[in-house]
């Protein structure tokens, strides 16, 4: 069914009793051209850009829990593409551009809102570093403001811009970043590449991937064995465990990293922010609940919760940028697993084995990159070879010294 006006007033005048699903519910076949490991944004992404752009129907995208229910579901929704370097910036970019276009490409609402992104700066050292990285984005051709102090007053004029410790500066904007609904983009990815024949197969949990001489052939299950030509493996913080079964070791650690979302205000933050000063950022969601969050955890683990004292860093960070909130109640919190790469970018790369396709490592930026991720995976399975968009996120560069250390903080996973 398409989404319409006209759809809309037809089911309205039947008391909307006509609506068809979403998607269909299909048992597994025995074999697939593709197998996706992962029903997440990315997942789910790689299947529609594999259906529609290559014209792989033959698709199964295996998700152990309900749809939505990872990474995808559990995010602060922001969406941006000021990036520094070669390898990062043309392709969050082409993420960004995609992102423009996707709600009238696969015909449902997502909610995509470029309400601006905003990164604040608090000494001249900070400014010379943004000022350099919004030059980059120039010469990519992509959107950057440098605000000067009077600039970011003009927006927010309640931040703490006399802090003692870090008083506000100004700010590197993209006013083309901003804001997606997250549970929508895994709904309107997972309607769009079933529409298109793939089989979206919920509670089928891989527990084992079959390999005969350095070639891949199918998937155990818990609901059977399935057979493929092709196996991409998308699955975000589980990435590590999954790569295991097929003999492989990762260069990634898996982190928590916790959301929270406050009561309902008034409108208060028209965009997003970060804090220099500290790992910060926040936006204010159309119920009118503020949605922030900020460093990882700091430990392996495979939990969805957090620990209280990340909670309070968080916190005080926020009040230190914004001290009217302080009287805000926190309504719930809940954790991602990050699949934290050695260098903080991600991995999209084919591996030793033929027939197995990786990608993961995303770190904090997983959400952001979902169509971009989708589009180049899929170009890489279909073609066997890398995107040009994607050439730099090889999993051989850990070995071969071609890290991409975007934010400069070194090759620890709990840096970045």
């Amino acid at each position: 069914m398409t989404y319409s006006v006209f759809s809309l007033l037809k089911n309205a005048v039947t008391g909307h009793k006509n609506w068809a699903p979403a998607w269909r519910d299909p048992a597994p076949k025995p074999a697939y051209d593709v197998i996706i490991v992962g029903g997440g944004g990315h997942g789910l992404a790689t299947a529609y850009y594999l259906a529609k752009v290559h014209g792989i129907t033959n698709v199964a995208v295996l998700e152990k829990s309900w749809l939505g229910s990872g990474n995808i579901g559990r995010n602060t929704t922001i969406i941006r593409s000021n990036y520094l370097f070669p390898g990062n910036n043309p392709f969050y970019e082409w993420s960004m551009k995609l992102w423009e276009g996707l709600e009238q490409d696969f015909n449902f609402n997502a909610m995509v809102s470029q309400r601006g992104v905003l990164n604040l700066y608090h000494s001249d050292a900070q400014r010379d570093a943004y000022a350099r990285r919004g030059n980059a984005m120039h010469m990519h051709g992509v959107d950057a403001e440098l605000l000067d102090e009077q600039g970011v007053r003009d927006m927010y004029p309640f931040f703490n811009f006399d802090d003692a410790r870090f008083p506000i500066r100004g700010g590197l904007l993209q006013r083309r970043g901003g804001t997606v609904r997250h549970d929508a983009v895994a709904w309107g990815y997972a309607r769009g590449a079933d529409s298109r024949g793939v089989d979206v197969i919920q509670n089928c949990e891989v527990t084992g991937i079959r390999i005969e001489k350095g070639v891949v052939k199918g998937v155990e299950t818990n609901r059977g064995y399935i057979a493929c030509n092709k196996l991409g493996l998308a699955a975000a913080g589980n990435s590590s465990e999954v790569a295991k079964m097929a003999g492989l070791k990762l260069p990634i650690e898996s982190h928590v990293l916790q959301a929270f979302v406050s009561e309902a205000i008034k409108p208060f933050i028209d965009g997003v922010v970060t804090y220099g000063a500290g790992h910060f950022y926040v936006s204010q969601s159309d119920k009118g609940g503020l949605v922030f969050g900020g460093d990882i955890d700091g430990y392996n683990s495979y939990a969805r919760r957090g620990n209280l004292p990340t909670v309070e860093h968080v916190i005080e960070a926020g009040v230190s940028m914004i001290p009217a909130i302080s009287r805000v109640r926190v309504l719930r919190s809940w954790g991602g697993i990050m699949d934290m790469s050695m260098d903080g970018s991600p991995i999209i790369d084919k591996t030793d084995v033929k027939g197995l396709y990786l990608n993961a490592g995303w770190c904090y930026g997983g959400f952001k990159a979902t169509p971009a991720s989708g589009w180049c995976f899929a170009h890489t399975i279909a073609k066997d070879e890398a995107h040009k968009l994607s050439a730099a996120y090889r999993l051989d560069r850990f070995k071969r010294g071609f890290a991409i250390d975007e934010k400069g903080m070194g090759a620890q996973p709990n840096l970045h």
